[in-house]
């Protein structure tokens, strides 16, 4: 019986070995990391359209803005609220299931819009499914992936997986711009559609939930059998969340996040194109100008990330929301109907700022509730969902109320600089402990 356990310890000792012979040229993973990326980027196709739509959607309806508003601020909140639970979902019923179902979703959505005739039919259509969709596809998902099939190179995956979405806005902002220009806003709604839809095949062939699946180690890593599927992790989800949110930290990072939100895919995502066209900037110009920040997004992004190993995230937050702040309260200034160069410069720098939160911002959830920080930032990061969905919805009303955008300017940059104020009051935490243990 011991020489059988021997032999049987001695099978499993070499498997890795013979997978590692059987292993193609290119890594399998490689593959599942660029059918992520693709997916993410089909995802993001939406993102791209509501603050084009917003101008015809109220001429040829009637609807207020603030109903416009309203539909793509339930579709914001859900995506932040489905965040935390998303990886709970893939670790049930795996990827491919969950990701199919979700780009499903989003083309459903996109398409049964183009026969609404009433703005319950949005919320629907824009905001519940939708929402629901993209939500399942948000950075848990990119998280799933990077954690499954990588060991070495994970930074540089992930990286990459979080730039497909301001890869997305750029490619699709000004398609879509150029469409609804010229053919209406139908058929740009049916262009997100299909570029979800055409992305499922590839999720059905390609995407593995595992590496176990196809008999491989995770790229740099030793071979591991494929874990049954994970039952009460929701729960845990929600745990976790009771126990950060008895912690003073939670409420500051989470408010800090929210602003963060509330000043990006709140209000420049969703209201700097109409603002612009106020103003008689064309809607392809002003949509390449948002497009441009997507550019920038990426640079600014891994540039923190080297800043935050560096220095205090607290200052850089307080840095990064203070200049935000400042320099939406000079937007209302730069507005007009042909682009120059002040207004390039405040698009480059936004787009340095757009994201550049994140990284000190997960380094502050790491310090503060160690090995729980992955679910708490998700939680961190509904927040911030929630302030983009109520910036989205008070910001059409208060253009239908004011007749400009001039005081959402204003405001949101006040906003900002309680954001700085709120990031230098978190408290430090010892390397060596964390507020909120595991349990």
């Amino acid at each position: 019986m011991t020489e059988t356990i021997e032999s049987a310890a001695q099978d499993d000792d070499r498997r890795p070995s013979l997978e590692a012979r059987r292993r193609p040229r290119v890594h399998r993973a490689w593959i599942v990391a660029a059918v992520t990326f693709v997916t993410i980027i089909g995802g993001a196709a939406f993102n791209s359209l509501p603050g084009l739509l917003i101008d015809p959607l109220h001429t040829e309806f009637g609807w207020s803005r603030g109903e416009i508003g309203l539909a793509v601020s339930i579709d914001m909140a859900l995506y932040g609220l489905t965040a935390p639970f998303a990886a709970a979902l893939m670790d049930r019923f795996g990827i491919r299931r969950v990701v199919a179902t979700a780009l499903t979703m989003v083309a459903a959505g996109a398409l049964a819009s183009v026969w609404m005739t009433a703005s319950w039919q949005l919320m629907i259509y824009w905001g519940l499914l939708v929402g629901l969709g993209t939500g399942s596809m948000a950075m848990a998902f990119a998280a799933t992936v990077t954690n499954r099939w990588f060991v070495a190179r994970r930074g540089l995956v992930t990286g990459i997986l979080t730039a497909a979405g301001a890869s997305g806005q750029l490619v699709f902002l000004p398609l879509c711009a150029w469409i609804v220009d010229e053919h209406g806003w139908r058929p740009a709604s049916v262009t997100v559609a299909l570029a979800a839809l055409v992305v499922v095949p590839f999720v059905c062939l390609l995407m593995r939930d595992h590496p176990a699946d196809v008999g491989l180690a995770p790229y740099g890593g030793a071979y591991v059998a494929k874990p049954a599927p994970a039952r009460g992790a929701a729960r845990r989800t929600v745990k976790v969340l009771f126990k950060a949110a008895r912690t003073g930290p939670f409420w500051l990072l989470a408010g800090t996040f929210a602003i963060c939100g509330a000043s990006t895919n709140g209000l420049i995502r969703t209201h700097f194109v109409p603002s612009a066209h106020d103003h008689g900037m064309p809607i392809t110009a002003a949509a390449s100008l948002l497009a441009v920040i997507g550019i920038f997004d990426v640079i600014g992004t891994i540039f923190s990330g080297w800043l935050t190993d560096r220095f205090d995230a607290r200052r850089l937050l307080a840095v990064y929301y203070a200049l935000r702040g400042i320099s939406l309260l000079f937007l209302p200034m730069l507005m007009g109907p042909d682009v120059r160069p002040p207004m390039v410069f405040f698009i480059v720098f936004y787009g340095l700022d757009w994201v550049a939160t994140v990284p000190p911002t997960l380094a502050l959830c790491r310090e503060q509730y160690g090995e729980d920080s992955a679910i708490v930032f998700g939680w961190v990061l509904a927040s911030h969902q929630v302030g983009a969905a109520v910036v989205a919805f008070l910001g059409g009303v208060a253009r239908d109320v004011f007749g400009s955008y001039d005081v959402v300017w204003y405001a949101s940059g006040a906003l900002c600089a309680v954001a700085a104020l709120m990031s230098l009051v978190i408290r430090r935490v010892r390397a060596s402990s964390a507020a909120v243990p595991s349990g």
